[in-house]
């Protein structure tokens, strides 16, 4: 008995308890520390390497942390993470940051995956948190298409066809003619798509500097001045690729708009603005996805308030400029209207940098996954 008691003792955690057991104990665990977890054990590095595992922590767990990242100095990306009343930062420097003068932008962020533009004539598709990293060149668009001029897509977003398992990168170049060209890239194919005929009627003005927002399976874009609340939002259906438009609130008073945008509050479309009438800043949320009669305005005491995200308690996270001119990160107490501001954190000025939501994510590419496997196959087996 004793020299049973004594085994037990000295077998590690990794033999006492099952592999179904310590899943579901790191689907707990906030994802930016699973990462580091991988070099506890071949068979943790497994479960937590294993893409199914990665889908499901994604979608499932409880751990999710709110964050986002901007572009400092043209070549860092700096990550700022929210917890609620607390909040950390770090930087990182992006893939294929070894040329000199690197020069980056942010094109978009989905599930995890972040594309950056590299000047002058390359996309980097990258996961932070996995490390994992591609560089696409789209040189061979520029020459039929006189685009010789152009740094950045006029138009530009980024989301995840769920029907094909499929990330998709949309960019509307802006030639001489002032007439748009619509491409798509597919990350699965690793191949490019003209949309051109997607187009009904020609695009209107849109903000170059504002990136798609990604919402139930399309991206949206919010035209750059909002004369009219009829037709203010452009959408692209990821899965039928089609375009079709989508109306602001009745109420929004047009002349008294500045710096707008759209925003992912809760899992609701959000457009926000600065009212120049009450040097507020004014949010309305959609409720309701397409459901009109939804929409509902939340004000904000904070000029240039950019929304972020929401903690757990409803609170709006967001990027602001407060009545001092401090330019900082503020949570908007909604039910005591409430405005705090979160202190010692990096912060660039919304006239100069914008911030995009992130989520991490342990997350591959298609293609990657399928590369992989391919590499497995071709491995020559241990009987061999």
């Amino acid at each position: 008995m004793e020299k049973k008691e004594k085994n037990d003792k000295s077998k590690s955690i990794l033999e006492i308890l099952p592999p179904e057991l310590i899943q579901r104990i790191l689907l707990r665990v906030p994802v930016r520390h699973l990462a580091r977890l991988r070099c506890v054990s071949k068979l943790w590095c497994s479960l937590i390497s294993d893409p199914n595992f990665a889908e499901f922590h994604f979608h499932h767990s409880s751990a999710s942390t709110n964050s986002c990242f901007f572009i400092k100095y043209s070549s860092m990306v700096h990550f700022v993470y929210f917890d609620d009343n607390d909040a950390s930062q770090k930087e990182m420097c992006p893939p294929f940051n070894n040329e000199p003068l690197p020069n980056f932008a942010v094109l978009g962020s989905c599930r995890g995956i972040i594309v950056l533009h590299r000047h002058p004539h390359f996309f980097v598709v990258w996961n932070p948190l996995t490390g994992f990293s591609k560089r696409i060149s789209y040189s061979h668009l520029l020459p039929s298409r006189k685009y010789h001029g152009i740094r950045l897509p006029s138009l530009h977003g980024f989301g995840y066809d769920a029907s094909q398992d499929d990330y998709l990168l949309l960019v509307a170049w802006n030639h001489w003619e002032r007439q748009y060209n619509l491409d798509c890239l597919s990350l699965r194919t690793n191949s490019w798509i003209n949309l051109d005929a997607a187009l009904s009627k020609p695009l209107g003005v849109f903000d170059r500097f504002s990136c798609g927002l990604f919402l139930n399976g399309a991206i949206h874009w919010l035209s750059f001045a909002l004369t009219t609340y009829k037709d203010a939002i452009l959408i692209f259906d990821m899965k039928e690729r089609t375009f079709s438009m989508m109306s602001a609130p009745e109420q929004l008073v047009m002349i008294s708009c500045n710096f707008s945008g759209l925003a992912l509050l809760g899992g609701c479309l959000a457009l926000y603005y600065q009212n120049l009438h009450s040097c507020n800043t004014d949010i309305w949320v959609m409720k309701e996805y397409k459901v009109h009669s939804s929409w509902n305005l939340y004000q904000i005491p904070c000029k240039d308030f950019q929304p972020l995200c929401l903690s757990s308690n409803g609170d709006i996270i967001g990027r602001g400029c407060s009545w001092y001119d401090k330019v900082g990160y503020f949570i908007y107490n909604v039910r005591e209207d409430l405005l705090n501001r979160f202190e010692n954190l990096c912060c660039p000025n919304p006239n100069r940098a914008t911030v995009t939501v992130y989520t991490e994510s342990l997350l591959p590419l298609p293609s990657d996954v399928e590369d992989k496997k391919k590499e497995e196959g071709n491995r020559p087996s241990e009987s061999e």
